[in-house]
């Protein structure tokens, strides 16, 4: 059996999220749990607006959750530590016949940061194969859902930083993970970048996902930020991405095209220098939801571009708080494959 993993602008059944419970990336007042709740409320309620949404609760957050969301929206109870659905839950995948698989990467807390807990997160990705009717899929790999981007035609996007962290995969080589990349997601082309951008590298990090800098918006067409001030560093890192890129061919043999996300204005925050980006975002059936981050002109701007990149309306949700606890949208999402 042969599995393959769609791109995201493949038809979809629903989104999997996880909703926020009380721990450290809640923050430990009440108004950054408003700003936590508010944010991933925003996001499931607007995906709702475009196709299912499933959302994983802890028993101790229900109440708030049903508060928050649509009526739309299926509340499904499990313990969590935390609830970045796109790292904690499966990389869906489907086979020669249209049934669907779930891999199950092995996850330790995005290589055992001090703060993190991932007992029970470590378990989201088998019950979510469990409640989606999947065929489970064990990976010894630790990986995360972020750590990859794919085309569907056997290319993915992936970080040296990430799959060959020492703290993830200790006895990791290039050959071992590309030989689990293809049992599981069925890649036969890898593209290997040399990092992510600069805030993901500190202590909320994940060291380099992929997810954050650069995307597939079709088969041969990579979404990438752009960051063209020269104080911020992730000017030098998104050229050092781009010129490993230029130099790269997909499953297709294709030499790859760019289209340059402008990353906002805004270069700092009260913790150094932002990772505010348009490439993180969810591909959904008919739309795109996207960051933005209280900047109407780039905010505007990514839109037009995503929406002409991949021919669907865009709905923009200020993303600020996500990315402020270590991600974007992208990463607190998860889609699940049509099958058949």
């Amino acid at each position: 059996m042969t599995w393959m993993m769609p791109p995201e602008w493949a038809p979809q059944d629903r989104v999997w999220m996880a909703f926020p419970r009380v721990g450290y990336t809640l923050g430990d007042d009440p108004a950054s749990a408003e700003e936590a709740w508010g944010a991933w409320a925003a996001v499931a309620n607007a995906a709702a607006g475009f196709e299912p949404v499933t959302m994983v609760v802890d028993p101790s957050a229900v109440d708030e959750a049903r508060r928050r969301l649509s009526s739309e929206i299926e509340l499904v109870e499990a313990p969590l530590d935390d609830f970045w659905m796109r790292d904690i839950g499966p990389s869906f995948v489907l086979d020669e016949s249209g049934e669907l698989g779930a891999v199950d990467w092995t996850f330790n807390g995005w290589g055992a940061n001090a703060w993190s807990t991932w007992e029970r997160d470590d378990r989201i990705a088998s019950f979510v194969a469990a409640e989606a009717g999947a065929t489970h899929l064990p990976s010894p790999l630790v990986n995360e859902g972020g750590g990859i981007h794919v085309d569907g035609e056997g290319t993915v996007l992936l970080t040296e930083t990430v799959q060959l962290d020492p703290r993830r995969n200790p006895y990791a080589t290039k050959e071992r993970v590309e030989w689990e990349l293809r049992r599981t997601i069925g890649a036969n082309r890898f593209i290997w970048l040399p990092r992510g951008l600069t805030r993901d590298y500190e202590s909320a990090g994940t060291r380099g996902h992929v997810d954050m800098v650069a995307t597939f918006a079709r088969p041969g067409v990579v979404l990438l930020h752009w960051q063209d001030d020269p104080a911020h560093p992730d000017y030098a890192v998104v050229r050092q991405v781009r010129a490993t890129l230029e130099k790269a061919t997909d499953a297709a043999g294709r030499r790859l095209e760019f289209i340059e996300l402008p990353a906002p204005a805004t270069l700092t925050d009260d913790e150094g220098f932002v990772d505010w980006n348009y490439a993180n975002h969810l591909v959904v059936n008919g739309g795109v939801i996207a960051c933005g981050y209280g900047e109407p002109d780039a905010d505007s701007r990514a839109a037009g571009i995503l929406a002409d990149a991949y021919g669907r309306e865009v709905v923009t949700i200020d993303a600020r708080p996500i990315l402020e606890r270590g991600g974007g949208i992208h990463c607190i999402t998860q889609q699940q494959p049509a099958v058949g």
